[in-house]
Formats: structure tokens, C-alpha cells, sequence
């Protein structure tokens, strides 16, 4: 079966760390670009970064630039995003998807066709 499973989501404190994952299975991750995505409750859903398929250029929004990296382990089949210096807002539910096969990271969100299930992230303040 052709899916993405995202995990580690959580409660965590402010100014601490999480690590989500995003678990292929049914295709070889290391194939296609990947986003991440937050959806706030009350808010659109928000792209936070994209890790190519060509170079693993990793690319991040302003709002977690410097706080969130995501990576990959191919040999897991997984991306992740590590989620450093939390803040309240980061609070919400957590998306990979995967960017179109023979595309790669750009600017139009419009490109992505696989997604999770979404993992849940809460920050205490």
C-alpha cells in the first residue's frame, strides 16, 4: 500500500525539541521531494519546509527558519523534521507529502499529491 505515516508528535514545553517522522511505504522516498506542512486550528495550512529529491537542499519558511531542519534516512525510507526552540504557535497538526514524481521543491504549493494522516503537536507554555 502507497502511503505516508508521519509520528512523533506530542506535547512538548516551550523552547523544547520534537522529531517527527514521515514513514514511506509502497515507494522509495529518496525519489521524490518532500514537504512538511502545519494546519493551526483557525488557520491555513502553512508549508514549513521542502527537502529535494535532487540534492536535499532543504528549504523553510521564515516562521521555523533557523529553529526546525528536516533531513532523510533512505535507508529508513523516512524524512524527518526536527523541531527545535518550540513556541506556542508552532502548536497544530503536522502533514509530509510528497511533491509530484519528476518535480521537485519550488515556490507553488500545488505540486504535492501524497499526504499523511497528520501527527499532532501541542506546545505548554
Amino acid at each position: 500500500q502507497v502511503q505516508l505515516v508521519e509520528s512523533g508528535g506530542g506535547l512538548a514545553q516551550y523552547g523544547g525539541s520534537l522529531r517527527l517522522s514521515c514513514e514511506a511505504s509502497g515507494f522509495r522516498l529518496a525519489d521524490y521531494g518532500i514537504g512538511w506542512f502545519r494546519q493551526a486550528p483557525g488557520k491555513e495550512r502553512e508549508r514549513l519546509s521542502c527537502i529535494s529529491k535532487s540534492d536535499n537542499r532543504a528549504y523553510y519558511a521564515d516562521s521555523v527558519k533557523g529553529r526546525f531542519t528536516t533531513s532523510r534516512n533512505n535507508a529508513k525510507n523516512t524524512v524527518y523534521l526536527q523541531m527545535n526552540n518550540l513556541k506556542s504557535e508552532d502548536a497544530g497538526n503536522y502533514f509530509c507529502a510528497t511533491i509530484r514524481y519528476g518535480m521537485d521543491c519550488s515556490i507553488s504549493e500545488k505540486i504535492y499529491d501524497l499526504w499523511g494522516q497528520g501527527t499532532q503537536v501541542t506546545v505548554s507554555s
